[in-house]
């Protein structure tokens, strides 16, 4: 029985990561915090935060996250605060005595031509895709502190790298949000005014892999009980599919009957993304359980109720930042 300390705990993956922890009854507490309470920027607050929640394991969740728009608009921040963030904590895990570091990595992190499917071996093999690489690099760069660490300190800290997740309460924000989210709003709220086309970045070719949240959080329970090895591990679905695929599917599921036209002016990002899933299979006994379908229906159901909610949020946050 131990304690654990989630980063990133009320966050979209976060919030369940901290329930397949509690409910498995392996761990004696489950630590969380909201981002408010402590800046995982400054080490000071960092310091302060393994003072006032004291954990043998660390299960580092926060980030600064978006999809390509988001990346290509803020690189700096996207790489000095998953970077920061992320070194800050690692050290002082080591110095707090923590006993494991579980950190979840990103498949940004992998060169832009890596041979589909993706497999752990190749991480190192390029640079990757240039519209996300700061966000990519810096969380690659914590791969490399961990093995650091693991040699000179025998620190346990193991790497999952993450494919694109979707569901239930994801990020539907357009200035911010994955492809997933930001589409199934444009062909809804297309719906909704009549409109006969949706407008798509890029030109429907590079594919994509993604993986239905609630997979993911078990995914990292699993890893947190039994995985202590230092070799980086893939999660995701193993299951590869084109923008334009994706974009037909999504127009079926919201029942837009308009026509889709892909805007070439606009980057497409990555050529394709496909992990090779059998680590995580054999290692610690992870497969995907949602089927695509099923988990973009559920994602849609959510949206459509809570979509007022979401239009007043994001209204509150515009006259907030006018006010300022």
């Amino acid at each position: 029985m131990s304690k654990v300390l989630v980063t990133g705990g009320s966050g979209f993956l976060g919030s369940r990561v901290v329930e397949e922890l509690k409910s498995c009854g392996s761990f004696e507490a489950v630590h969380t915090f909201r981002s408010s309470e402590y800046d995982l920027r400054q080490l000071d607050a960092v310091k302060q935060l393994f003072q006032d929640k004291p954990a043998d394991t660390l299960v580092h969740l926060a980030a600064v996250v978006g999809g390509i728009g988001a990346n290509m608009q803020r690189p700096g921040e996207f790489f000095y605060d998953n970077l920061v963030m992320g070194v800050h904590l690692v050290e002082q895990a080591r110095l707090f005595g923590v006993k494991k570091c579980v950190v979840i990595g990103t498949i940004c992190s992998y060169p832009k031509f890596t041979p589909v499917p993706f497999k752990e071996d190749e991480i190192w093999n390029g640079y990757p895709e240039e519209t996300n690489a700061p966000y990519g690099l810096a969380k690659k760069m914590l791969m490399v502190q961990l093995d650091a660490y693991r040699r000179q300190y025998n620190f346990n800290g193991i790497r999952l790298l993450m494919v694109n997740l979707y569901g239930p309460g994801d990020n539907f924000d357009l200035n911010s949000s994955h492809v997933i989210p930001a589409m199934l709003r444009k062909f809804h709220e297309a719906k909704e005014a009549g409109q006969d086309v949706v407008t798509l970045w890029g030109d429907g070719s590079p594919s994509r892999e993604f993986l239905y949240v609630d997979d993911a959080a078990r995914a990292i329970r699993l890893a947190t009980q039994r995985y202590n090895k230092p070799a980086p591990v893939n999660v995701g679905s193993g299951m590869e599919i084109t923008m334009r695929q994706l974009a037909n599917q999504i127009k079926r599921v919201v029942a837009f009957e308009g026509e889709i036209v892909w805007d070439t002016s606009k980057p497409n990002g990555q050529p394709r993304r496909c992990l090779d899933v059998s680590r995580a299979r054999e290692e610690f006994g992870f497969s995907a359980n949602m089927t695509f379908p099923m988990g973009l229906q559920l994602t849609y159901d959510w949206f459509k109720q809570n979509y007022a909610a979401i239009e007043a949020r994001e209204k509150l946050t515009q006259g907030v930042a006018a006010r300022t």
